[in-house]
């Protein structure tokens, strides 16, 4: 791999593990659903997926989880494995929709519903109660609205940098 290829990867993480805290510390003002947050941290991953590539894109969104989970809840713990459940599916969909001819916006939707869904089924296998599955409608509906602010953001940027970023390829 490149030189500026690492760096940028690099660049990308710490700008994913950054928009995590963040989101982690307004998200308590906004929302009522624990573990509820804007999803600004997929905007890295979906700016690396859709300028530089999958796999790229995959390192970025795998080492961030692990980072975040390292510094919040620590690795392996209940709220880890929500976290990653919620997160590689939401990778997956990210993943395999990209050679789509669905937008940019579309796919950032379809990735937070993913997530969502996720979250719930691994707090639902950890916690031990199927009783969860209700808090899934209205996460849904959360995700719809947080899924465009995150593909509207990150479509600016990959339409905004997309040359300058091509040429770390």
């Amino acid at each position: 791999m490149k030189t500026r290829k690492i760096v940028f990867l690099s660049l990308m993480i710490s700008i994913s593990i950054v928009l995590s805290i963040v989101e982690s510390s307004i998200s308590i003002l906004f929302f009522a659903f624990p573990g509820m947050k804007l999803g600004l941290a997929n905007i890295a991953t979906m700016v690396v997926v859709f300028t530089i590539g999958r796999k790229e894109g995959a390192i970025v969104s795998i080492f961030r989880i692990f980072i975040v989970g390292l510094i919040y809840s620590g690795l392996f713990t209940p709220s880890f494995w929500i976290s990653f459940t919620g997160g590689v599916l939401a990778l997956l969909v990210l993943l395999s929709l990209k050679s789509s001819k669905l937008s940019i916006m579309t796919i950032s939707v379809l990735s937070a519903l993913m997530h969502m869904v996720g979250q719930i089924i691994a707090a639902i296998v950890v916690v031990k109660t199927t009783l969860l599955i209700y808090y899934l409608p209205y996460m849904i509906l959360l995700s719809i609205p947080t899924g465009i602010i995150t593909g509207y953001l990150a479509k600016r940027i990959i339409f905004g940098f997309s040359e300058k970023i091509v040429l770390i390829k």
